[in-house]
């Protein structure tokens, strides 16, 4: 998503689309309401001031006719736009009647992507196909989490034990940002992903290139990394098609040369990046629960030169 653009005014889904109209159309009776009472506070300032030598005003005890417009209108105001509310709570959040077509699942401090139908686990990032309606159903490994993608979805929190699900869909393709809006630990800030919205047929590749097994290194530097990935407390934690898929407390890496983000947000994606990622990942992320594993640099450099590989 661009950075101008603020969702409220311009939705990029149908779902969003309900929450901006229903969000400007109490804007502006809330607006009308202001004008009318500010109007009224005037005008009894200009034309019903106090003048020197006059006498106080008679009073009126009761007005029929204007105590019926200020209760009934209020009433009536009342009702519409609860009416529109509901309206747009089931536009917004339809019934999920169908089986997921994605599940993401928070951790602290990143996020699991599955695609149930294919098999395909990814992190960080969800690729979607434009057009299409998708839903998702959100789970929590640990504490309470919030998905919100403010372009595409509204906010739904992810509770331990519990799925809850949202539906997803863009109407456009491009990049949006999305990240936790719950208050989730040290790494909170950093818990950030990207919803990225592209062509059925430019979806459909894209998955099924990540339905691939790892390649296997091919130069002396990335097959050194592959060992040490496989020797070192790496393959204890993280997963990687074809090497190691038991491991499930940190992120997927078996595309991971294919993303755009690293630790969440915090990093973006490049060769730089990785190494000084892998040197020391809590110069960058504090508390994140990968530790510093005292690689040296030739060491950082080949698992570097390994994980690269990974497209």
């Amino acid at each position: 998503m661009n950075g101008g653009d603020i969702p409220v005014f311009h939705p990029f889904s149908p779902e969003t689309a309900s929450i901006s109209h229903l969000f400007i159309l109490v804007l502006i009776v809330c607006g009308v309401i202001l004008a009318i009472v500010v109007g009224m506070i005037g005008y009894g300032l200009i034309f019903f001031r106090h003048k020197p030598d006059s006498a106080d005003p008679a009073p009126h005890f009761g007005n029929r006719k204007l105590e019926i417009i200020w209760t009934v209108g209020p009433i009536l105001i009342i009702v519409c736009l609860f009416t529109l509310t509901v309206r747009g709570m089931r536009e917004s959040d339809p019934a999920a009647n169908r089986q997921p077509d994605l599940i993401v699942i928070g951790h602290q401090w990143w996020w699991e992507v599955r695609y149930p139908q294919t098999g395909v686990v990814t992190a960080n990032e969800i690729h979607i196909p434009v057009g299409r309606k998708w839903l998702v159903h959100l789970e929590s490994a640990d504490v309470i989490h919030d998905f919100w993608v403010q372009a595409l979805a509204r906010k739904m929190q992810m509770i331990p034990g519990q799925t809850n699900h949202i539906w997803l869909e863009a109407d456009a393709p491009g990049t949006y940002d999305g990240t936790c809006a719950e208050y989730c630990g040290a790494g909170h800030s950093w818990m950030r992903f990207s919803v990225i919205a592209e062509s059925p047929a430019a979806f459909d590749a894209w998955l099924r290139e990540q339905e691939n097994t790892a390649a296997m290194p091919a130069t002396d530097s990335a097959q050194t990394g592959l060992k040490i990935f496989q020797t070192m407390t790496c393959i204890n934690c993280h997963s990687i098609r074809g090497i190691s898929v038991a491991a499930s407390a940190a992120p997927y890496l078996t595309h991971v040369a294919d993303r755009t983000i690293l630790g969440a947000g915090v990093l973006s994606n490049t060769e730089t990046n990785l190494f000084r990622w892998l040197k020391n990942p809590q110069d960058f992320k504090p508390g994140c629960f990968m530790p510093n594993l005292k690689l040296t640099d030739a060491q950082a450099g080949a698992l570097t030169s390994y994980l690269e590989t990974l497209k």
